[in-house]
Formats: structure tokens, C-alpha cells, sequence
């Protein structure tokens, strides 16, 4: 199976076999493109997919010591993402499929990344619970055995990696965020105060209010002179301690955040035996350590991918690709890209 990716900044493509053991994966990055503007820009994304495209899918096959004509069928992340980034990897993936006479696979971006955790590994056991947490996803749902979804959780406002991209920004960081913020955070003192933790009503998760205290301790309240908004302090006034204190304050509100409502979820589910986790936010590791608190605490067992397989990247496309093709599911050319899909409207 030949797994594509291009659902925001990520020009991916791997191959995987049928027993999902991953022979090749290839990511081209775009970091250093959108590093300028603290943030991916659309059209500059698709453009760079256009370019990049062709060639990582024949480094794919050349680590897996394949051509095109040994693939068996083709899977692309098809939903949710910025849509003329998707529309380059799907028109790929079509391109592919007829040329070759092979399946053609759409699958739900979200949904992959909690599938990425039985590449090179069991299956995973069901009953099951999803988190996926990612730069545009913070979402937990149910997982059984013919493969049906149930959303239980979700924020309501910024996902938990778009937070961190925001709060990396107004660190000054670096770029992307959330890995800059966890670095910046080792060298400081995470209780120098105590940042809001999200309570959403409907028991889901929110960032919003975080990012706003964030920006508070870091510049004072503002006020209004005149009709514009004055802060009683300049970011580049902040001390370097003082920004590490805050990114490990921030930090540990994030994760608290995201424990709070992956817990109101797990209370809500039942004979769930198995909690797996997705998505670029859980390579952080502090992240990681409290899916592992939760998990003994609830007596579950814990599936998360290796860190590469956290981020955005093709296998985890090419697993849920042939997870779909066994159970007899496949797309044609009138596949659609969708910048917003709920996961029942792709299944």
C-alpha cells in the first residue's frame, strides 16, 4: 500500500505492507518555509506540495525497493485540512490509482493518526478509546471492532497544538511551536504561578483562555488609550528566565487541560480496555507521561506510536488504507477533498 499525505504542511508518502510493517517513509518538511510568518500559509503549502509531490513518492518506493507497478493499491488523507493541500495529494493518489489499475483509498486524516500506533505492532484491542491531539485536533472518540466511531470529546475552540504553536510565538520560541515551547520549558520552573485550566461545559477541551493568560504574563493587562490597545510591557522587555518559568507553566496547564477532558470522556465510555493516542502533540513528552498515568490509573492498556509516527506522516495513511481494503471498503475517482469532515462522513 502506498500511503499519501498532504493534508496541511507535510509532503508525505511511505509504503506498508500487509501486515503494516512500514518499509519506507518519507517527509518532506516545510518548517523553514512558514518559519517567517510563525505559522503554515496556505497557498505557499500547496504550492510546495506541487513541487515536492512526485519526488518524495519515488524516494518511498526506492527505500522500499519497489516501482510503482508492485503497489497494490493507493491510500490518501483525503479530510479535514487545508484544501488546496489535500487537493494535491488526492489528485496524486487518482492519478496513481487509474494509471496503475490499482484500489484507491480515501481515509480521515484524524482517524489515521490514532491508527499509526499498530504500524510495525499488534493490532490494536477494541473496545477502544482515540485521542487525537495535533495542531488542528483535539478530539477523543470510541473505536470498536467493525470499525466505528463515536466523537466524545472535542474542544470548542483552539486545538491544543495550535495553542502551542501561539504560545511558542509569543515566547519567541521559535517555530514550530510546540516543540520550541517543550525545550524552552526544561529550563524552567512550571509552578512560578498557575495558569487557567480549560472547563468547557459540554466536558471538552479549551485553549483559548490559556493562550490569553499566557499573553498576560508575559506583557501585563491591557488597556485602552485613545482607542488602541497598550500592553505595559514589550515582549523583548521579558527576561529569558522568566519566559522559561512561563513555558513550563504553560506546559503543565496544557497537558492538565487535555488530561481533564480525555478523564471526562473515559468516565462517560464503557469495557474499554485500551487507550491509543495520536497526533503531533503526543511526542511531547510530558504528554506522553500523563497518558501513561492515566492509563495505570484506569487500568488500560496504552498504544502510542514512536515519535516519527506522531507528526503528520504517510504510514499512518497507508495502515488505515489497509485496514479499510480488508474490510472490503474502497473509493473511486469521484473522491472528494474536504477541508472539514466529521469522521462518520468519510467512513
Amino acid at each position: 500500500m502506498l500511503g499519501i499525505e498532504s493534508s496541511c504542511d507535510e509532503t508525505a508518502a511511505a509504503i506498508v505492507d500487509e501486515h503494516r510493517h512500514v518499509r519506507s517513509s518519507v517527509v518532506a518538511s516545510q518548517h523553514d518555509l512558514h518559519a517567517q510568518y510563525a505559522g503554515v500559509v496556505p497557498e505557499l503549502a500547496s504550492r510546495a506540495h506541487v513541487e515536492r509531490i512526485v519526488p518524495v513518492v519515488r524516494e518511498a518506493c526506492s527505500e522500499a525497493g519497489l516501482q510503482l507497478q508492485d503497489l497494490d493499491a493507493v491510500a490518501v488523507g483525503h479530510a479535514p485540512g487545508l484544501i488546496g493541500s489535500l487537493l494535491v495529494g488526492v489528485s496524486a493518489a487518482k492519478a496513481l490509482a487509474w494509471s496503475l489499475g490499482i484500489p484507491l483509498l480515501g481515509v480521515h486524516h484524524v482517524l489515521a493518526h490514532v491508527h499509526a500506533a499498530a504500524l510495525d505492532a499488534p493490532p490494536l484491542d477494541m473496545p477502544a478509546i482515540g485521542l487525537v491531539a495535533s495542531g488542528g485536533h483535539t478530539h477523543v472518540f470510541a473505536l470498536d471492532e467493525m470499525g466505528n466511531t463515536q466523537l466524545l470529546a472535542w474542544t470548542i475552540d483552539d486545538a491544543i497544538g495550535e495553542a502551542f504553536d501561539k504560545a511558542g510565538t509569543m515566547l519567541r520560541a521559535g517555530y514550530p511551536g510546540g516543540p520550541a515551547v517543550e525545550r524552552l520549558a526544561q529550563g524552567g520552573n512550571a509552578h512560578v504561578m498557575d495558569l487557567p485550566i480549560g472547563r468547557p461545559r459540554e466536558g471538552g477541551f479549551s485553549f483559548s483562555g490559556l493562550k490569553t493568560a499566557l499573553l498576560y504574563a508575559l506583557r501585563g493587562q491591557p488597556r485602552r488609550i485613545d482607542g488602541v490597545t497598550v500592553f505595559p510591557r514589550d515582549l523583548d522587555a521579558v527576561e529569558p528566565q522568566r519566559r522559561c518559568d512561563l513555558a513550563a507553566a504553560f506546559q503543565r496547564a496544557a497537558v492538565a487541560g487535555l488530561r481533564r477532558g480525555l478523564c471526562h470522556a473515559l468516565d462517560a465510555a464503557s469495557d474499554v480496555t485500551c487507550l491509543v493516542a495520536g497526533g503531533g502533540v503526543i511526542a511531547n513528552a510530558t504528554v506522553r507521561e500523563m497518558l501513561t498515568a492515566v492509563a495505570q490509573e484506569r487500568s488500560l492498556t496504552l498504544r502510542i506510536p514512536p515519535v516519527a509516527l506522531c507528526v503528520d506522516n504517510a504510514a499512518m495513511i497507508a495502515g488505515l488504507g489497509i485496514v479499510e481494503l480488508c474490510a472490503g471498503r474502497s473509493s473511486d475517482l469521484s473522491l472528494q477533498s474536504m477541508a472539514r469532515a466529521p469522521l462518520k462522513a468519510v467512513l
